[in-house]
């Protein structure tokens, strides 16, 4: 099974805008940016939400996925997954967002208002691609 190399897992410790893409009713792409975060001892890919968004309910319906990233430092590098959601978890999602935010925005906690619920998608790779 396809990992993410460990020369990229410096995208994942500094603020790397994502484009997460996932698959809507009728079977077009919906692509949006996201902050995004890995978890490198499972090998898996982690987008935070909240419940009832956009691409939450896409992955609930197809878990199919995409997820693409340029190092905001050097945009010829970049980092393209392609996999499933495998889990969709509330655990430890508010902490999370939390973590998210101070890395993007240096603030302690997330300033955005939840309106529903943060979830966490568990994102496997099935194929990564890499460059730069």
């Amino acid at each position: 099974m396809p990992v993410v190399p460990s020369e990229y897992h410096d995208l994942f410790e500094k603020a790397t805008f994502a484009h997460v893409t996932t698959m809507l009713p009728n079977d077009t792409p919906h692509t949006t940016p996201v902050w995004i975060d890995y978890d490198a001892e499972d090998d898996r890919i982690l987008v935070n939400t909240e419940r009832g968004r956009r691409k939450a309910k896409n992955v609930q319906r197809d878990p199919t996925i995409s997820v693409s990233m340029l190092d905001p430092d050097n945009p010829y590098r970049f980092l393209s997954v392609t996999g499933e959601v495998e889990e969709i978890t509330t655990e430890s999602a508010r902490e999370h967002i939390d973590e998210l935010a101070h890395r993007y925005t240096g603030e302690d906690e997330y300033q955005n208002p939840i309106q529903t619920e943060r979830i966490v998608l568990r994102i496997r790779p099935d194929e990564v691609f890499s460059g730069g």
